[in-house]
């Protein structure tokens, strides 16, 4: 493991904290903003973003072993895929797969399988993230899209920042919700006490906005529609723990006492987006995980 520290000097003030580890580090920017998405860069003690300016006297800490070969590999790994052609792919990610390869894990993801699969993926996002546009956390299931090609790349990521991507999730919450539906408007940012979490907080946050509807009600959960206008890191999680309405199973967010079904109730049931090429609308849905759809039906059959 490597190890180094450095004081921003007046030359490097005002400079993107990329550039300055780069330079210092005597590495290439890309893998120092690899790096960056896996905190294992530090300034003034906390993770940063790449853009982030650097100030004169900052502190400026990064820890990674730098044996490391930036190198995904393809491999061997069954995919369920919804959508297919020449630009784009959706796939129903299941529970327990990592969307892309870390600094500390570079196996067994789904960029591996994809690698395997396609003959190419887009590399605007560098060689651990090729043809990723947006993610899903590790236990979350269902669909995400992903781009062969640049220009389907910047299409989606277009699409995406201006909010036309409609992204529909189910979701399984304690508690029984009053309301048949709402928007819940609330800043998103690294929890303060805990920088494994995230949390609502008007420090250092992003705005985030998450919009639900009930489906069915049961006598101490909910099934609630989430739909995303914003996509920040563990969004509908962290919202829906600051309603009161913890997601069932979260080992992150939600009560101790929690079912454990291996992971949270969280599915990524439909996706739409506009095609890069064709510029039709295209609509994919995946229907519910085995488990998921059990743990309804156990609920329906205490009802009755």
């Amino acid at each position: 493991m490597k190890h180094s520290e450095y004081v921003v000097s007046a030359e490097d003030a005002n400079e993107r904290v990329d550039k300055v580890a780069a330079k210092l580090e005597d590495v290439s920017r890309s893998y120092i903003q690899n790096l960056i998405l896996d905190e294992c860069v530090l300034l003034n003690g906390v993770p940063c973003r790449a853009n982030t300016r650097v100030k004169e006297n900052d502190h400026l800490e990064l820890n990674y072993d730098d044996e490391i070969e930036l190198e995904t590999k393809p491999q061997d790994i069954q995919l369920d895929i919804c959508y297919e052609d020449q630009d784009v792919i959706v796939i129903n990610k299941p529970k327990g797969m990592i969307v892309h390869p870390t600094l500390a894990n570079q196996r067994d993801t789904l960029v591996n399988a994809l690698l395997y699969h396609c003959k190419d993926l887009s590399g605007i996002n560098g060689v651990l993230r090729p043809g990723i546009v947006h993610r899903i956390d590790k236990d979350t299931t269902g669909l995400l899209i992903v781009a062969k090609n640049d220009k389907a790349h910047l299409s989606l990521a277009e699409q995406l920042k201006n909010k036309s991507v409609s992204r529909l999730y189910y979701a399984l919450v304690h508690g029984v919700m009053e309301h048949d539906y709402g928007t819940i408007d609330a800043p998103i940012g690294r929890d303060p006490k805990d920088r494994q979490k995230m949390c609502v907080t008007a420090k250092n946050s992003k705005q985030a906005i998450t919009h639900f509807k009930v489906i069915e009600r049961f006598k101490e959960y909910t099934l609630v529609e989430c739909s995303l206008e914003t996509g920040r890191t563990h969004q509908i999680r962290v919202h829906m723990q600051y309603i009161g309405h913890p997601v069932m199973g979260d080992p992150k967010y939600s009560y101790r006492k929690t079912r454990d079904c291996g992971g949270q109730m969280l599915h990524a049931h439909q996706l739409t987006f506009v095609h890069p090429s064709t510029h039709e609308k295209v609509v994919v849905e995946a229907p519910l995980p085995e488990q998921f759809s059990n743990i309804l039906d156990e609920l329906r059959s205490k009802e009755d």
